[in-house]
């Protein structure tokens, strides 16, 4: 019986060659083929051109009354031109540039439809689109996400085969009662319509039912992973509330409200008896290590062991030199564990972790490898959690008996975009700066400003303090006009020496190379470092007042706003320069954004209008979905009727036993543990 999980190598005329050149598009089943979604329609319905204006899109359809002439020019560059009898128009020209192969589709006495742009001093239209005036043309053509290695042509066919032969097991998902309240359509009438509409009408509609059905069906599953961990018995961490108040007393700074608020709710559920499955989020300098401290200890007091990930050898590093400070006097004992230890080191640090000599394992995801097994893990704090993906996290949280799971991230996230990216997790947020913290003052310098950066820049160092300087490449590029770190350095050595040190840090360098350079910068015995965006994450020095960001503009916001909370971190008035010459009117915005705000929600609410929601974390990690429809941000309200709606039906008792809800359940049955975001 056929499926839409059938490869799509079922279909005839698809080899083992074609099969793996629709995999680049992500396309294997039968099912992914028939949700590989237009990315825009032509409309072919015609367009008076007695009635057009100039540089007007246009459809006409006509017969070609002229040979079609082809002429060539320069590398690869063509131009085809023929002449059209169009209705009361009357005779048009038509140009394509190169498009040579459409000469074969132009024959004298044959109708096409034309797509293009209307020029009406000449009484010609630039084309872009032709197609072949035959009866079975859709009033519509869609226009499909393709590549070098598919062509439309391709998808095209296979999608109408895969429709022709499967469309009479396409199983309708999405309950009767939402698709009466909102108007959807079936699914099989949506995907249909979605690839071949009737008309621009349907296309819409059509759409409009996907993208709802892409909210629900996500929200579902996120859901559906919240209550079948909030099922799950987790381990209750009863620790003695007095040892711990004791261990807080010892902080050498009173904590602010919002670190007392979000330490109640991690501490509630530590003590709870599900699983705890908590995102913290603050803002870069917001004190969220400290907060994670508290839940270690909390741990630790009552006989387990934590374990902490980190995303990179550097910040697990120093995370296991920060909270060995944190925990000096007490008996949390920290151990390091990265893929840079040797294998006889590895070995021997793995058995004492299996031991419990150690009962915080600090590290990279060597923490989650094969022969690491601990021997009462309690608790797993992952930092900077969007840069690891949902299988990497789920592996972890596998080494022990439910360990609760307290994941971080400094990528402050617009309210319209968590309940998206975290669905599946509590939110706790740090939405205050620790109490002598002075707002960073941002400036934004033209190119030709470069030498009043240096000068303040020589004002600071003179007065003990230390500075970083940011370029986004390591070494020149032929293709873009841009600083980069090599020369930079080489600059402000020239600049600065003998009186500063210069150190130089990016990611090319081993681990111990990065590692000397950083003691240095932290002892002060660099003075200025020079680097690429190696140190978005992790170092911290509290001396370095002067963030200096040359082609800014090469930034995304999140990155910029991660880079000036480098500085700040100490009781000076510290500074970011932003150098920049943007070209754009993005970058523009990207400048006067950080100049206007040090807040990292507004900065990340402003990025997620300037770049959309599938770019605004960062990377494919992020947890952010793929969606193929649905826009979180434009059609933010329809994600959270989704959001509700399924919330609603996870709490209907008895949902899953309805005839009409049988797709939904296999469908959650074939994704709880697949995601379409990792």
């Amino acid at each position: 019986m056929r499926s839409l999980q059938d490869s799509v190598g079922q279909l005839k005329g698809v080899g083992p060659k074609t099969v793996e050149n629709l995999a680049t598009l992500g396309i294997k089943t039968v099912g992914d083929l028939l949700t590989h979604y237009p990315s825009r329609y032509d409309d072919f319905a015609p367009t008076d051109l007695t009635v057009a204006k100039d540089k007007q899109k246009v459809t006409v359809k006509g017969t070609v009354v002229s040979e079609p002439l082809m002429s060539r020019y320069g590398y690869r560059r063509s131009r085809l031109s023929f002449r059209l009898v169009v209705g009361q128009a009357g005779v048009v020209n038509v140009v394509y540039f190169n498009q040579p192969y459409l000469k074969q589709q132009v024959e004298p006495n044959h109708d096409v439809t034309v797509l293009g742009t209307w020029d009406a001093p000449r009484q010609q239209i630039l084309g872009t689109k032709l197609v072949a005036a035959d009866s079975k043309a859709e009033a519509v053509g869609a226009t499909y996400p393709a590549n070098k290695h598919v062509r439309q042509a391709t998808l095209r066919k296979l999608i109408r085969q895969a429709f022709d032969q499967y469309q009479n097991v396409i199983a309708t998902l999405l309950p009767i009662s939402l698709r009466q309240r909102y108007q959807l359509m079936e699914r099989r009438e949506m995907i249909k319509q979605m690839h071949f509409p009737t008309d621009t009408t349907m296309a819409e509609a059509a759409k409009r039912t996907a993208a709802f059905e892409e909210f629900f069906l996500f929200e579902l599953r996120l859901q559906a992973i919240r209550r079948a961990n909030r099922k799950e018995e987790g381990i209750q961490i009863l620790y003695n509330n007095a040892e711990l108040r004791d261990f807080i007393k010892t902080i050498p700074f009173e904590l602010t409200a919002a670190q007392k608020r979000v330490v109640n709710e991690i501490c509630r559920d530590l003590r709870a008896p599900y699983q705890m499955n908590r995102l913290l989020q603050g803002d870069v300098g917001s004190g969220k290590t400290i907060v994670a401290a508290i839940a270690v200890m909390a741990a630790v007091l009552a006989g387990y062991q934590v374990a902490l990930m980190a995303p990179t050898e550097i910040l697990a590093a120093q995370h296991a030199e920060k909270l060995a400070k944190v925990f000096s006097g007490t008996h949390v004992e920290v151990a390091l564990l990265t893929g840079a230890l040797t294998a006889k080191q590895h070995d021997q640090l793995a058995k004492a972790i299996k031991a419990g000599d150690f009962n915080l394992i600090v590290g990279t995801h060597a923490l989650i490898q094969n022969g690491v097994d601990y021997a009462n893990l309690g608790l797993v704090i992952i930092d900077e959690q969007h840069r690891f993906g949902v299988n990497q996290r789920q592996q972890l949280r596998e080494k022990g008996e439910h360990p609760d799971v307290l994941a971080m991230t400094a990528t402050p996230i617009p309210r319209t975009l968590a309940i998206t990216a975290y669905g599946e997790m509590d939110v706790s947020v740090i939405d205050e700066l620790p109490a002598g913290r002075q707002p960073i003052k941002t400036t934004w310098l033209k190119g030709n400003q470069g030498q009043s950066a240096l000068d303040f820049l020589d004002q600071q160092l003179r007065a003990g303090a230390q500075a970083y300087v940011v370029s986004p490449l390591i070494e020149e590029s032929e293709n873009l006009d841009v600083k980069n770190a090599t020369d930079l350095y080489a600059r402000f050595k020239e600049h600065f020496g003998p009186t500063y040190q210069v150190g130089l840090l990016h990611g090319r360098m081993n681990n111990d190379e990065k590692a000397v350079v950083m003691k240095d910068f932290q002892a002060g015995r660099v003075q200025v470092m020079v680097a690429t965006t190696v140190i978005e994450v992790g170092v911290d020095n509290p001396n370095a007042t002067v963030m200096l960001i040359y082609d800014a503009d090469r930034f995304g916001l999140a990155q910029l706003h991660q880079l000036r909370g480098r500085v700040g971190r100490g009781k000076r008035q510290s500074y970011c320069l932003l150098v920049a010459d943007p070209k754009t009117d993005e970058g523009k915005a990207r400048m006067e954004t950080m100049v206007a705000t040090t807040d990292g929600f507004e900065v990340a609410q402003k990025d997620l209008e300037l770049r959309g929601a599938g770019d605004v974390l960062g990377d494919r990690q992020s947890g952010m979905p793929d969606f193929k429809v649905g826009d979180p941000v434009g059609d933010l309200k329809m994600l959270q009727i989704a959001r509700a709606d399924a919330g609603n039906l996870l709490a209907t008792p008895g949902w899953d036993q309805k005839d009409e809800n049988q797709p939904l359940v296999l469908y959650l049955q074939r994704h709880q543990l697949e995601t379409h975001f990792d």
